[in-house]
């Protein structure tokens, strides 16, 4: 069947820890992401475009549902506690695609809801799953959630497999309207890969991390194409909305059970002179690619310097597949069709972040932009890690956060290792940090701090970001506690 007359088909391809620096177009040639540059080439490639939290499962819950991951209860990647979860009573795209007709299909990374039948792919909306629930995986030694069976890999590399899972997916769709959601877990740790393609990153001089991430990266890539591939064989590509972005900014921290003896806990891959990374609330955390190709609807080869966030679409796609029925209750993100087509807004809203272990405290890593302004609540020393000994942290919540990470590796190993969930941990932070500003109209790097010299953008912002803190917050206690969301 031939697309014309049929409402656009959606593919939203969602890597893992990647960023501006990781396409090959914009690193200067350190990676090669030949098909992700054509995109760029073929498309809208927004440049102020920003995830919703520094860390994954937040991060795809409001990809998920327009609303700001605090409101949803997914408020950290912790899914053996709990926190990763989207509240019962959120509404997610793929209810949204759902209810317009659409097939809906998730292919790889859930992370937002384990241990509970309640919170799987397929009680979310998601007519079709196959991929995982928890946050990583192995590359080579998998196991594959399929509809709610558990598969064991037979070796083939991950990336791979899902791939060719999404090709599957589009051959049995390809006569029906459908939303397919690719979230690959490249290039997220354990840092695994074809040796052959490691190898050509290591003769030009890499180290074996930033080898290996880069090597995952290709190899994502050389899928992308397959999907691409697969959907002009079915003269689907004029009316498929098709997305790649990333869940945050790249992981600069390696996870030191993940490393060989004298490698360092840090990398510094090439992240397209945005300062931080994963899990910080400066750029490189959360401003992260988009590009959104539409033969039908969008120009080729455009670049667009709009701001745009996670929550937007939701119900920019609903517009553009023209679905109604989205949310009963209020949206964060805004409809970016006429933004996508070129049209400049007089005044963009506001946008905010705030993340941290556990429970949110706005005293830490948090932020707002405010037009070419943004105010940073920096990160308090050491929250990162939990290495600060002035915070102030039980000896019993210490022994929880060692046992959480020796769970989650059996859980990868033995799904079935891990039935009810861990006791959250608590902790005290010590006094806030004193807030930044920056103006990355003239310092998108955020290298200058201005807040000493305007103490009333700096009051007038700080508020603003309290008051937001304030709503999503009582949103989410309404919730009850997360651990037991109805």
């Amino acid at each position: 069947m031939k697309s014309k007359g049929k409402k656009p088909n959606v593919v939203l391809i969602v890597a893992d820890d990647m960023g501006y620096g990781d396409f090959g177009v914009f690193s200067e040639g350190r990676v090669s992401t030949p098909n992700i540059d054509r995109l760029v080439s073929e498309g809208v490639c927004m440049r102020q475009h920003y995830s919703a939290s520094p860390i994954c499962s937040p991060a795809r819950a409001a990809l998920l549902t327009g609303r700001y991951p605090h409101r949803s209860g997914a408020i950290t990647q912790h899914d053996l506690f709990g926190l990763d979860r989207i509240a019962l009573r959120e509404k997610t795209i793929a209810d949204t695609f759902r209810s317009g007709g659409y097939r809906t299909g998730l292919i790889g990374k859930w992370h937002n809801g384990s241990l509970d039948q309640r919170y799987h792919p397929n009680s979310r909306g998601f007519d079709e799953f196959s991929g995982f629930c928890g946050g990583w995986s192995d590359y080579y030694n998998w196991h594959m959630d399929k509809n709610g069976k558990i598969e064991k890999g037979d070796g083939t590399y991950l990336t791979d497999e899902l791939t060719g899972q999404a090709c599957e997916y589009i051959e049995r769709n390809k006569d029906e309207n459908f939303f397919l959601m690719i979230a690959y877990t490249a290039p997220h740790s354990p840092f695994q890969a074809p040796q052959t393609i490691i190898d050509s990153y290591l003769s030009k001089g890499y180290d074996r991390i930033t080898a290996t991430t880069y090597a995952m990266i290709q190899v994502m890539d050389t899928g992308i194409g397959r999907v691409l591939n697969k959907l002009k064989k079915h003269d689907l590509e004029e009316n498929t909305i098709f997305m790649f972005t990333s869940d945050n900014g790249p992981a600069f921290f390696n996870p030191p059970f993940m490393l060989e003896p004298q490698e360092d806990v840090f990398n510094e891959r090439f992240n397209f002179g945005l300062k931080g990374s994963k899990g910080w609330v400066y750029e490189g955390g959360i401003r992260v690619p988009m590009v959104i190709r539409y033969p039908r609807c969008l120009k080729a080869n455009t670049f667009n310097d709009e701001l745009a966030h996670f929550t937007d679409w939701l119900p920019t796609l609903a517009a553009l597949c023209e679905i109604k029925n989205i949310n009963e209750f209020p949206l964060d993100g805004y409809d970016l069709t006429n933004q996508l087509k070129g049209e400049k807004l007089d005044k963009q809203p506001r946008r905010f972040w705030q993340w941290n272990f556990y429970y949110p405290s706005i005293s830490t890593n948090a932020a707002v932009r405010d037009d070419n302004w943004k105010l940073v609540r920096p990160m308090i020393a050491g929250t990162r890690y939990y290495n600060n000994r002035d915070l102030h942290i039980s000896e019993e919540d210490t022994l929880r956060t060692t046992a959480f990470i020796e769970a989650d590796i059996k859980h990868k190993e033995n799904p079935n290792s891990v039935i009810d969930l861990l006791k959250v941990p608590k902790i005290l932070y010590p006094n806030s940090e004193k807030p930044e500003l920056y103006n990355l109209a003239i310092d998108p790097g955020e290298n200058v701090n201005v807040a000493q010299q305007n103490p009333e953008i700096v009051s007038r912002l700080l508020n603003g970001l309290e008051n937001w803190f304030d709503s999503v917050e009582t949103d989410r206690k309404t919730i009850g506690d997360p651990l037991h969301a109805h």
